[in-house]
């Protein structure tokens, strides 16, 4: 009791092998942050986190939150600070009256847009059976479109989610990276996995994939696939051959969606072969096929960031226009 008011309270346990700091932010910022931002009380004994307040349901929000970073550490991830404010903003936007409101509605993938240019994205996503994203980062463009998948697997529309990206920066090197397949793919699909965790236990998320119904690979690996009742978002796909985009758009399936995500102004093969920026003129105006346009005003990362999406379209605008 405090002040005659009862306070609901919720324990974290943070696992000795777990540096706190990676939890608590250097000089528990996001401590300070989450008690700025939820009106809780949280306090550290040992290795235990304790939230207090008087409302449940925000307790409840901000130790699922902790929680969520804890077992990002525990997995030997460090979540930084723009992934621990989308976390934040995610559980902040559940609907705490929903009887569903529970540790696996993070399934769900139930994020709201934030901007017009989102909400137009999320609007084609249920319309359209192939929607192409192109937009700067932090627009939320791969974020969003994992959110719809989860929600598709989850309400039962499909029956497994794959997310592929080109391995562009291994090239035809793969074979001499160490390690089995897996570790020598992973650091160039990490973006999707870090998406992902965002929205689900990690526990989920990996018993999904053992059992495939959440599939992550390079796209090479969709050769010779049909990918029927799926929901396939393809990543970067700026650096996606024409051939390379020919291929994956040719294995959709039946009661398939594709979500082919991409910045055209980071393109890191040759730009005159970027299967991305050739595809507006070859599919648009075909029925079942949308194209949403994401801008600086959809960037929803720290506001320094579109401030320098804006400078470098200047720069990159004055010396295009020097070259010419």
């Amino acid at each position: 009791m405090r002040g005659g008011l009862k306070l609901a309270s919720k324990t974290i346990e943070v696992p000795d092998n777990v540096d706190m700091v990676v939890v608590l932010g250097q000089y528990d910022n996001r401590l300070r942050f989450l008690r700025k931002r939820f009106s809780v009380n949280i306090d550290i004994s040992d290795k235990k986190i304790v939230v207090a307040g008087s409302d449940e349901s925000v307790v409840e929000t901000v130790e699922n939150i902790l929680s969520q970073v804890v077992t990002a550490a525990k997995k030997g991830y460090a979540m930084d600070w723009n992934e621990f404010e989308s976390l934040v903003d995610f559980y902040s936007s559940w609907d705490r009256t929903s009887p569903q409101n529970t540790q696996e509605s993070v399934l769900s993938g139930r994020i709201r847009p934030k901007t017009r240019g989102q909400a137009e994205y999320v609007d084609a996503m249920r319309k359209f059976d192939v929607v192409f994203s192109i937009g700067p980062a932090g627009t939320g463009k791969t974020y969003l479109a994992v959110a719809m998948a989860l929600d598709y697997l989850k309400s039962g529309i499909v029956q497994r989610i794959i997310l592929t990206r080109p391995a562009v920066e291994a090239g035809e090197r793969l074979g001499f990276l160490p390690g089995d397949l897996v570790e020598k793919v992973d650091p160039y699909l990490r973006p999707i996995y870090d998406a992902i965790m965002d929205m689900m236990p990690a526990e989920k998320f990996y018993t999904y994939r053992q059992k495939g119904i959440i599939e992550i690979a390079p796209l090479a690996f969709m050769r010779g696939r049909t990918l029927n009742n799926c929901f396939v978002i393809l990543d970067e796909a700026q650096n996606a051959t024409h051939q390379q985009m020919k291929m994956f758009l040719t294995r959709i399936g039946f009661n398939s969606k594709a979500v082919i995500t991409g910045d055209v102004t980071q393109i890191d093969i040759d730009k005159g072969n970027s299967g991305l920026i050739e595809c507006e003129s070859i599919l648009k105006g075909i029925d079942g096929i949308a194209f949403v346009y994401l801008s600086e005003s959809d960037v929803v990362r720290h506001p320094v960031v579109k401030e320098i999406i804006k400078a470098y379209e200047n720069y990159e605008r004055n010396r295009h226009e020097k070259d010419s």
